[in-house]
């Protein structure tokens, strides 16, 4: 079962993981809620739509904008909606 993992934390976990451009989109409801605040970081992908981020943060460490996902994607990239992805330090373990 893929597992996106942060400082040897389990961040998200869930069979259900959609793949796109090589990044694991997990349910949006598998993603740790005491471990998130919001950003105010947003990103464009000419396919995807207008991206948003949230800030990883746990025991005074963070890890800012490490998660994304698309509130409101376009029709063509409609699998990602209510799904997150990771980067910078959050490793995905399939």
């Amino acid at each position: 079962m893929p597992k996106a993992v942060w400082n040897d934390l389990i961040v998200a976990e869930s069979d259900d993981t959609v793949v796109v451009e090589g990044n694991h989109y997990f349910p949006r409801t598998a993603l740790r809620e005491d471990l998130i605040r919001d950003s105010a970081t947003h990103t464009f992908c000419p396919w995807k739509g207008t991206a948003s981020y949230y800030t990883l943060e746990h025991a005074g460490r963070t890890s800012p904008d490490a998660v994304w996902y698309y509130p409101d994607p376009k029709p063509e990239a409609e699998l990602v909606r209510d799904r997150v992805a990771f980067w910078k330090d959050v490793r995905v373990v399939a």
